[in-house]
């Protein structure tokens, strides 16, 4: 699933609004860190994460490794933080994300 630029900037938007919820140390990305991740997309479908000066990752190389073992979207990475975005699979979920459409009009 590749993110739009007008629903990655609906996305960035929501994202100014929540905590952060992810740390990635100097242990780097292991699986306690990964489920946690996993876990937290599930519920809330989009989650904040941030690097921290002790980490040997960039945010950046963090972010591309996290979505890639969450099947998740880098949404954007900006200094030490990082957002990441999955749709929920969980049909009772109330207050799902619902994504702007990016169809060009005609004329």
């Amino acid at each position: 699933m590749d993110l739009t630029s007008k629903q990655r900037a609906q996305l960035r938007g929501l994202a100014n609004n929540i905590d952060t919820i992810l740390h990635v140390g100097k242990d780097g990305i292991g699986d306690n860190l990964v489920k946690q991740a996993d876990d937290a997309l599930e519920a809330r479908e989009l989650i904040k994460g941030k690097v921290l000066e002790n980490s040997l990752l960039t945010s950046r190389e963090a972010a591309e490794e996290l979505a890639q073992k969450t099947r998740s979207e880098v949404v954007q990475v900006i200094g030490t933080k990082f957002v990441l975005y999955r749709p929920t699979h969980r049909k009772d979920k109330k207050d799902k994300i619902v994504l702007v459409s990016d169809k060009k009009r005609r004329q």
